[in-house]
C-alpha cells in the first residue's frame, strides 16, 4: 500500500472544499479502506499525528474499520499499538479526542478479549480509574463504560469488581467528568443486572442513585448544559432498566424532577428535560406512578409551569418547559384514572380561570383542554360546568386567553363531537362572532393575530359539525358557506385551507342539504386542484381534494359525476409531486369515490390498487436523514421515534469529528456499536405513515367495491399480512382492520344460504373453502398480533374487528380448537388487566403490597378501561356465536365477569353486568348451571346505586328467568324481583323503564300464572311507547301479542290505552321493531279491528295497516 498517497489523501478530507472532500473520500473508500494496511496506518496517525483534527478523525474511521480488518494486522505489531494507544489516550488533553481514541481501545478490546488476547487491559483500566491522577481517572472510567456499552453480556463476571470501582470513582471531588463518567457506566451495569439472581449488585446500583441525583443536581445549579444532558440521559437509561432498579428511590425521584421543572430559575433545557423523565415515567410505569397517588401533585405542578407560556401557542412545535409541562399534563390523563389528574385539575381550576393575570387564564383553559383526550367520558359528566367556562373565557378580553379557549373547544369537538353538538346553539354563533370580529379587524396579508383568529374558528368549526345532524347543520349552511367561501381568495394559503377543509366538514354533516351551495363550491375550489408550484400549493391542494371527496359523499353519484375523471386524473398526478401528504390525499380521495360510486368505480380499479400496492410494498429506511450537521435545526426540537416523542439533543463529542459533514464508512464494517443505540428504535417515517393510510384505503374499496375487487384479493392478503408485523403500530392497526373487512366481504360474497349461520360449535353450516382457508389466515395473523401487541390502542382495534366479524360472521372464524386456546388466553389476559399492553416494562414492584400494584385491582385510566370493554365485546359475541357452547366458555370468563360486577366503579360495574345479560341471551338455556350465582350478583345490582346497573340488571334478571331450567332458584326469587320491577317502571333514567318493562315482559311470557296480571300489565302499559331501548319492544310486544290470542280479560280491557300507542309503534321510525315482531303486532291490530272496528277507525295510522 502506498502509504504516503493514503496520507496524503486522507489529509485531503479536511480541506475547506467539498468536491475535495468527496473525492478525497471516494478514493479512500475505493483503494485503501479495504487494506488492513489502512488500518494500522490510521492507528499510527492517531497516536502520532500532531494535528489534532488529523488525530480525530483517524480515531473516527479507525473505529469503524477495527471490526474489519483488527485480525488481519500482524501479532508483533499489535502489543506496541495497544500500549501506544492507551497510554497515548492517558496523556491526551483534548477531551473529544480522548473520547475518540477511548472507542478506538473498546473496539479493538472486544475482539481481543473474545480471542484471549490483551488479558491485563481490564487491571490496567482499573488501576487508571484508582489513579491519583485525574486524567487518568477520565480515561480509566470512560473506557471502562464504553467497554460495558461495547461487550454488554460479556462483562457480566466483572459487574461486582465494576460497581466497587464506579462506587468509589463517582464521589470523585476533583473531576466532573470522572462522577459522569460512573454514571455512565453504571447505567450500563444497570441495564445487565438480573434484579432477581444478583439481588447484591442490584442493592449496590440502587445505594448509589442518590449520588447519582446529586449529581445531576450539581450540573443543573452549574448551568453545564452538556453534563446536565448526560445525566439526564442517565435517568433515562435507568427508566428502560428492570424496574426493580429504581423503585426503591421512585417516588422521591419523580418528586426531585418535579422540582427541578417547577423552578424557574433553572435553565430551560433542564426543565424541559426533568418533564420529559416524568414523562416517560408515567408512561412506562404507570402502575407504580398510579400506585404512588402522585399524579395529583405533578398535575398541578404543571398547571403552575404553564403559565410561564406567555404569548407563546400551544401548537407550536418548539420544546419549551411550558409545551412540555402541558405535554406531561396530557400523558397524566391518558395513562391515569381521572381521580388522580382530571379531578383534581378540575378543583383547582378556579384560581386560574378567574385570575387577573391573563397568563393565569390562558393556562387553566389551555390545560383543561389538554386533559380531554384522555379521559372524554369523565369530562362529559362534567361538561355542564366545563362549557360555560369555556364560553366566557372565548370573550376573554385578552386574545391569548381567547385563542386558548378556542383550542379547547377545538378539543373538546374533536373527542366529544356528538355531546359537544347538542351545544351548537352556544358554540356556532360564538365561532361565527369571532370570525367577522377577525375579519373585520384584518390589516393586511400578514395580520397574524387576526388570521390565526379565523383558521383556528375555521378549524373549530371542522371538528364541531362532525357531531351534528344534517337537518342541523343545514340551518347554519346560509350563514357559514358565504362567510367561509370568501375566504377562499384570501391570499394567506393556511387561511384558504382552513375555510376549504371547514366547510369539506360541513358538507360532509349537511349532507345532501349542501346540494344548493355544491356547484359554486367546486367552482370556487377548480382553481386548486392542479396547483404545485410550492409546497403550500401542495398542501392547499391536498386541503381542496379532502373537502371535494367530503362533498362527493354529501351530493352523491349524479351532481359529482362530471367531477370524477378531472379528480382521477389531478389525484393519480399528485402521487408523483413528491408530496407524502398529497399521495395520502389521493388514497383517500380513490376511497371516497368507491364509497360514492360501488360497482361504477370499476374503470378506476385496476390503476387505483397498483398505485397502492406500489405503496405498500415500497422499502423505508429506518432514518430519514442522517443525524449530523444535516439535522442541526432539529436540535432542541421532538421528533417521534418508535410512536414516542423524542427530543433531539446535540450531538455528542464522542460522534463529532473536525470534517462532520465528510462521508462515512457506512456499509464497510460491521461496527455494532454505531447501531446498537438504535436497535429498539424505528422512526415513523412518510412512508410509514402513508402505508397506514393506504391499507385503511384498501379495505374501503374491497368493503364497496367487492365484486370487481375478486382478481386481487389474493395479492391483497400477501400484502396485508405482512404489514400486520409492521414496526409502526398505526400501520399494525390499520392492517389487521383491512383483514377483517376482507374477511367479511368475502363472506358477503357466499351464497345467500351459508351466510345464514347459526350458533355453536361444530360448524352447523360449513362456509366455502376460500373462506375457511381465509380465516385461518385472518386468525393466524391475530394470534401472532393480538397476544404479544404492547400497543393498546392497536389491542383495543383487534377486539372491536373480532367482535363485529363474530357478530357478522358466527362461529366460522373460530371452529379450529388450534384458534379457540389462543383466543381464549389472550381474551383472559386482558380482562385480568394482565396483558403485555396493560403493564409497565418489567416487572411489578415487589416492595409494593400486592393490590397496590396488581393490574386487576387498581382503577383504570379510559384508555385502559376502553381495552377492557372492547374485549366484553368480544365476549357478547362469542356468546352469541357459540350459542349453548359459549356454557364452557363462560366458566373461564365468570371470575372476571363478577368482579367487574362486584367493583367500585359504576361505570364498571353497569357494563359488566350488561355483559352478563347477553351472555344469558345467547347461551340461552345452557345457562342453567351459572343460575345460582346470577341470581346472587343481579339481585344485589337491582339494588344498586348506579341507575345504569340497576337498569342493566333487570335487563339480565329477565334475561335469565326466561332462559334457565333451574325452577327452584326461579321459585326462590320471582316475587322479590317482581317487587324490585315496580319501581323502576317509574322511573325515568338510564333506560330503567325500557328494561324494567322487557323483564316483567320475559316474567309474563314464562310464568304467566305467577304474576299478577291485573296489578302487572296495566303498570307495563302505562310505560309504552318504549323510548330507548327498541330492543326491548321484542319481549313486550309477543308478550301483549300472546296475552291477546289467550284471550287475557286485563288486555283486552286495556285496548282503549293501547291503540293510540300502536299506531306509533307501527309508525315511523320504523326500527322500533324488528320483522318479525312487526309482523305479529300488525296481526294483532287486524285481529282487534275484526272485534271492534270502530274503535280503530279513530287511528289513520291503524286504518292504513289494516287495509294493507
Amino acid at each position: 500500500m502506498d502509504t504516503t498517497k493514503f496520507v496524503q489523501l486522507f489529509g485531503e478530507i479536511l480541506a475547506p472544499d467539498t468536491a475535495r472532500v468527496k473525492a478525497a473520500t471516494a478514493a479512500l473508500k475505493a483503494e485503501y479502506y479495504h487494506l488492513p494496511e489502512s488500518l494500522s496506518v490510521l492507528l499510527q496517525l492517531l497516536i502520532s499525528d500532531e494535528s489534532i483534527s488529523i488525530r480525530q478523525l483517524a480515531a473516527t474511521q479507525a473505529r469503524s474499520l477495527v471490526p474489519k480488518h483488527w485480525k488481519a494486522l500482524p501479532a508483533q505489531q499489535k502489543p506496541q499499538i495497544r500500549q501506544h494507544i492507551l497510554q497515548k489516550t492517558l496523556e491526551e488533553q483534548q477531551q473529544l479526542l480522548r473520547h475518540g481514541s477511548a472507542r478506538v481501545i473498546t473496539a479493538i478490546a472486544k475482539i481481543d478479549l473474545e480471542d484471549g488476547q490483551w488479558p491485563d487491559l481490564f487491571d490496567t483500566l482499573v488501576q487508571a480509574a484508582g489513579s491519583q491522577n485525574p486524567r487518568h481517572r477520565e480515561v480509566g472510567t470512560y473506557i471502562l463504560f464504553t467497554s460495558i456499552e461495547a461487550m454488554g453480556e460479556d462483562v457480566t463476571g466483572k459487574i461486582p469488581q465494576l460497581l466497587e470501582v464506579f462506587g468509589k470513582t463517582i464521589g470523585d471531588t476533583q473531576s466532573a467528568e470522572v462522577k459522569i463518567n460512573s454514571m455512565l457506566g453504571l447505567s450500563r451495569i444497570a441495564i445487565l443486572v438480573d434484579a432477581e439472581e444478583d439481588e447484591a449488585s442490584l442493592q449496590k446500583v440502587q445505594d448509589l442513585i442518590p449520588q447519582m441525583v446529586s449529581i445531576l443536581k450539581q450540573a443543573i445549579d452549574a448551568g453545564d448544559e452538556d453534563r446536565t444532558t448526560q445525566c439526564f440521559e442517565v435517568f433515562q437509561t435507568l427508566l428502560g432498566c428492570d424496574s426493580a432498579v429504581l423503585n426503591k428511590h421512585f417516588k422521591n425521584l419523580l418528586q426531585f424532577m418535579a422540582s427541578i421543572a417547577a423552578d424557574s430559575d433553572n435553565d430551560e433545557d433542564a426543565r424541559s428535560q426533568a418533564l420529559s423523565f416524568l414523562i416517560q415515567s408515567v408512561r412506562y410505569r404507570k402502575l407504580k406512578v398510579q400506585a404512588l397517588r402522585i399524579g395529583e401533585q405533578l398535575t398541578l405542578r404543571s398547571l403552575e409551569i404553564v403559565t410561564e407560556m406567555g404569548d407563546a401557542d400551544a401548537s407550536d412545535e418548539d420544546v419549551t418547559t411550558g409545551r412540555s409541562a402541558l405535554m406531561l399534563i396530557d400523558v397524566l390523563a391518558e395513562s391515569l384514572p381521572p381521580s388522580q389528574v382530571v379531578v383534581p385539575l378540575l378543583h383547582n381550576l378556579g384560581p386560574y380561570v378567574n385570575s387577573p393575570d391573563p397568563d393565569r387564564r390562558k393556562a387553566g383553559i389551555l390545560a383543561l383542554g389538554t386533559v380531554v383526550e384522555g379521559a372524554p367520558d369523565f369530562i362529559n359528566t362534567q361538561m355542564h360546568e366545563i362549557l360555560p367556562l369555556v364560553l366566557r373565557l372565548f370573550d376573554d378580553g385578552e386574545d391569548k386567553v381567547r385563542r386558548a379557549a378556542l383550542d379547547t373547544i377545538m378539543r373538546l369537538a374533536e373527542d366529544l363531537a356528538e355531546d359537544l353538538g347538542k351545544e351548537h346553539a352556544k358554540l356556532i354563533p360564538a365561532l361565527v362572532k369571532h370570525i367577522d370580529t377577525a375579519m373585520g379587524q384584518l390589516t393586511g396579508p400578514d395580520d397574524k393575530k387576526n388570521l390565526d383568529t379565523i383558521k383556528a374558528c375555521c378549524n373549530a368549526i371542522d371538528a364541531l359539525v362532525d357531531g351534528l345532524e344534517p337537518e342541523v347543520v343545514k340551518d347554519y349552511l346560509p350563514e357559514l358557506v358565504p362567510r367561509l367561501s370568501r375566504l377562499f381568495a384570501h391570499p394567506d394559503y393556511k387561511t384558504k385551507a382552513a375555510a376549504i377543509g371547514a366547510l369539506g366538514a360541513m358538507a360532509a354533516s349537511a349532507e345532501e342539504a349542501f346540494s344548493p351551495y355544491f356547484e359554486q363550491t367546486m367552482n370556487s375550489l377548480s382553481g386548486y386542484v392542479r396547483i404545485k408550484d410550492s409546497e403550500e400549493e401542495l398542501d392547499l391542494r391536498c386541503t381542496t381534494c379532502d373537502a371535494m371527496g367530503a362533498m362527493a359523499l354529501a351530493v352523491g353519484a349524479k351532481p359529482f359525476q362530471r367531477y370524477v375523471r378531472p379528480l382521477m386524473e389531478a389525484t393519480e398526478e399528485g402521487l408523483h409531486l413528491d408530496h407524502p401528504k398529497l399521495r395520502e390525499t389521493s388514497f383517500l380521495f380513490w376511497g371516497n369515490m368507491a364509497k360514492v360510486y360501488k360497482d361504477e368505480f370499476k374503470p378506476f380499479l385496476e390503476g387505483v390498487v397498483k398505485a397502492i400496492f406500489e405503496s405498500l410494498e415500497s422499502e423505508e429506511s429506518d432514518l430519514d436523514v442522517e443525524l449530523g450537521e444535516e439535522a442541526a435545526d432539529l436540535v432542541g426540537k421532538e421528533v417521534t421515534i418508535g410512536g414516542k416523542k423524542v427530543k433531539v439533543s446535540a450531538i455528542s463529542d464522542d460522534d463529532l469529528v473536525e470534517a462532520g459533514d465528510i462521508e462515512d464508512l457506512d456499509g464497510m464494517g460491521d461496527d455494532d456499536d454505531d447501531d446498537s443505540d438504535w436497535a429498539d428504535l424505528q422512526t415513523i417515517t412518510a412512508v410509514a405513515q402513508e402505508k397506514e393510510i393506504a391499507v385503511e384505503v384498501v379495505g374501503d374499496i374491497l368493503t364497496h367495491v367487492t365484486q370487481h375487487y375478486v382478481p386481487y384479493l389474493e395479492k391483497t392478503v400477501e400484502i396485508v399480512l405482512a404489514l400486520t408485523e409492521h414496526s409502526y403500530e398505526g400501520v399494525r392497526r390499520a392492517a389487521i382492520a383491512t383483514l377483517y373487512r376482507l374477511y367479511a366481504a368475502v363472506w358477503g360474497l357466499q351464497p345467500e344460504e351459508i351466510q345464514k349461520w347459526k350458533p355453536g360449535l361444530p360448524l352447523q353450516q360449513k362456509p366455502t373453502d376460500e373462506v375457511v382457508k381465509l380465516g385461518e389466515i385472518i386468525a393466524t395473523a391475530t394470534i401472532a398480533l393480538w397476544g404479544e401487541e404492547e400497543d393498546r390502542a392497536t389491542v383495543t382495534e383487534v377486539n372491536r374487528n373480532l367482535a363485529a366479524t363474530l357478530k357478522l360472521t358466527g362461529p366460522a372464524l373460530i371452529a379450529s380448537p388450534s384458534t379457540m386456546k389462543p383466543f381464549s388466553e389472550t381474551l383472559l389476559s386482558i380482562l385480568a388487566k394482565k396483558h403485555p399492553c396493560q403493564l409497565d416494562i418489567g416487572p411489578l414492584d415487589s416492595s409494593s403490597s400486592p393490590d397496590e400494584l396488581d393490574p386487576g385491582v387498581v382503577e383504570a385510566s379510559e384508555y385502559d378501561q376502553l381495552i377492557i370493554d372492547t374485549a366484553l365485546d368480544v365476549v357478547v359475541s362469542l356468546s352469541h356465536a357459540l350459542g349453548a357452547t359459549f356454557a364452557e366458555f363462560y366458566k373461564l370468563v365468570e371470575k372476571s365477569l363478577l368482579r367487574f360486577a362486584s367493583g367500585s366503579e359504576a361505570y364498571e360495574r353497569s357494563t359488566a353486568v350488561g355483559v352478563i345479560g347477553e351472555c344469558i341471551n345467547g347461551m340461552k338455556a345452557a345457562v342453567t348451571p351459572y343460575t345460582s350465582s346470577l341470581f346472587k350478583i343481579l339481585m344485589h345490582r337491582l339494588n344498586d346505586e348506579d341507575a345504569g346497573t340497576k337498569s342493566n340488571a333487570a335487563f339480565a334478571v329477565g334475561l335469565l328467568i326466561a332462559n334457565t331450567k333451574d325452577e327452584k332458584e326461579i321459585g326462590r326469587h320471582f316475587n322479590t324481583v317482581l317487587a324490585k320491577l315496580e319501581p323502576l317502571l317509574q322511573t325515568e333514567e338510564a333506560r330503567m323503564k325500557d328494561n324494567a318493562a322487557g323483564c316483567v315482559s320475559r316474567m309474563i311470557r314464562r310464568y304467566k300464572n305467577k304474576v299478577p296480571l291485573q296489578a302487572v300489565v296495566p303498570a307495563l302499559v302505562e310505560v309504552l311507547p318504549l323510548k330507548e331501548d327498541w330492543e326491548e319492544n321484542e319481549p313486550v310486544w309477543e308478550t301483549i301479542v300472546h296475552l291477546y290470542s289467550a284471550g287475557e280479560p286485563t288486555i283486552l280491557g286495556l285496548t282503549p290505552q293501547l291503540l293510540p300507542i300502536l299506531e306509533q309503534v307501527l309508525g315511523p321510525p320504523e326500527e322500533q321493531l324488528n320483522e318479525k315482531t312487526r309482523q305479529q303486532v300488525v296481526e294483532m291490530v287486524k285481529f282487534v279491528h275484526s272485534k271492534q272496528p270502530q274503535m280503530v277507525r279513530k287511528y289513520p295510522g291503524l286504518v292504513n295497516i289494516v287495509r294493507g
